[in-house]
């Protein structure tokens, strides 16, 4: 029976480290703010890292027999962290900020400390899921380059469940091809494949900015050159599990883009379902069900779902992609026109000296839903123009998200109060009774943009007030 005395020996190589004996490495981290060098051991560091190893087998004695490493970009709290794990195999968590850990998780990757990479991964999946899913964007490109198959694979089922996530997204056009790749390959991605078709096909449009718009001003040239483009992409369409309305609109119009063998079963398949054609079939998705579900609604309103709660919390805290699944704001209701009244006082009397708000409006007869976040406090009785940058009047589209405006501050001032109206610059006037007057409007005065293509006065169907706090 063998007896091991890890934790002796753990803690006598930290006091190596706190007082470094012989030590014959210099390690200088200066990275802003703070630069610091530690003094350490090529021993020690190389036979846990084999990223040290490489490192230290390049670099010389200097003639007090020192090797000297300058590092500018770690900071010096996290190589702290990385050192004293390497001496000590011990590291501790509790008090690191989520981004510090994923911080620390990327630079744990480049010092090859794999065991630690597990962890991490393991730590911020289990623990701090919430965190991921808000900064979704970065962690999976991250992730997927990085080859951190745990959290990849967090990834991958959010992105199963929500495709949305990243096709509908700012950035998917610009994605690397290996990531589109690594997506459209998920057996279990809950999107029609005609769709996935049409993202795939809008994706490869863009890295050919030259081709016109018209489709039937493209030349062989062009189909040639997106065939190239979409090469690798191609063989993870599921091209037998769409219906023949499907086929001749979604594949006809790109059918220079397909091999000849290919076109031909794809052609035998509708006319003769059951003939036996060469080309491989790729099995149909575990698409769960073929009408999703309706979205459960769980904040308040009779006017906006739990997605939409989602695209405005993503415009409070100004974040390139929206959020996903978990909304980090609460939205507690505190006016509604069907309960409490259309009148603009309305919102003064029960809205006095309370800050970060949202209102929205739904627009009689057209159904737009409109509205505006404003961070400043609301005073009841009090006229005049007050000023933030971080108010901004929106447009919210229910078809698709990503046509949504968002008109932020422009110019100061950007907030008035008065006993008659409630305005966010003239991009969201509201005026008089939202219900029986039609005297509000939309302009862009003070902000970037309209919000609405009719500039014209109009009366809201319903209108709600909501008291944005952190969850």
């Amino acid at each position: 029976m063998t007896t091991k005395f890890y934790n002796r020996l753990s803690n006598d190589f930290t006091r190596l480290l706190e007082n470094p004996t012989d030590y014959n490495v210099a390690i200088e981290v200066d990275k802003a703010p703070i630069n610091k060098i530690f003094e350490v051991h090529s021993y020690i560091l190389q036979s846990r890292s084999t990223y040290f190893k490489k490192k230290f087998d390049e670099i010389p004695f200097n003639e007090n027999h020192v090797k000297e490493l300058k590092m500018s970009n770690i900071s010096t709290n996290l190589f702290n962290v990385i050192i004293k794990y390497i001496y000590g195999g011990t590291i501790s968590l509790e008090k690191l900020e989520k981004s510090i850990i994923f911080d620390l998780l990327i630079v744990s990757h480049v010092f090859d400390l794999d065991e630690l990479v597990e962890h991490l991964q393991t730590h911020l999946v289990t623990n701090n899921a919430s965190w991921l899913r808000l900064n979704f964007a970065h962690v999976y490109q991250t992730s997927y380059h990085k080859n951190f198959e745990i959290i990849q694979n967090f990834c991958n089922n959010i992105i199963a469940k929500n495709p949305d996530t990243i096709f509908e997204s700012e950035n998917f056009n610009s994605l690397p091809e290996d990531v589109l790749i690594s997506i459209i390959k998920l057996d279990d991605l809950q999107l029609e494949e005609d769709k996935i078709w049409d993202y795939v096909i809008q994706w490869g449009k863009t890295k050919n900015p030259a081709f016109p718009t018209n489709l039937d001003e493209w030349t062989s040239d062009d189909f040639s050159t997106l065939k190239t483009t979409l090469k690798h992409c191609f063989p993870h369409i599921r091209y037998f599990n769409i219906s023949s309305e499907q086929v001749i609109e979604k594949f006809y119009p790109y059918q220079q883009l397909f091999e000849p063998k290919l076109w031909s079963d794809i052609n035998i398949k509708l006319l003769a379902p059951n003939r036996p054609i060469s080309s491989i079939i790729l099995p149909p998705r575990n698409i769960i069900s073929s009408t999703p579900p309706t979205k459960t609604t769980t904040i308040p309103s009779n006017i906006i779902t739990d997605k939409l709660a989602l695209e405005i919390s993503s415009w409070i805290d100004k974040k390139e992609t929206t959020y996903t699944e978990f909304n980090p704001y609460e939205f507690k209701l505190l006016v509604r026109g069907s309960r409490d009244g259309f009148d603009i006082k309305t919102i003064y009397e029960i809205c006095d000296k309370v800050s970060n708000t949202v209102i929205v409006l739904k627009v009689e007869d057209t159904g737009e839903i409109i509205g505006g976040y404003n961070p400043l406090e609301i005073f009841n009785n009090t006229i005049g123009w007050n000023f933030s940058k971080d108010s901004f009047a929106f447009s919210l589209k229910t078809e698709n998200l990503k046509n949504s405006i968002i008109s932020r501050v422009k110019d100061n001032p950007s907030i008035y109060y008065s006993v008659y109206s409630y305005c966010f610059g003239s991009a969201l006037c509201l005026c008089g009774n939202l219900k029986t007057g039609k005297d509000s409007f939309c302009d862009t005065d003070y902000y970037e943009k309209s919000i609405r293509s009719d500039t014209s006065g109009f009366s809201v169907e319903e209108f709600e007030v909501f008291k944005i706090s952190p969850k």
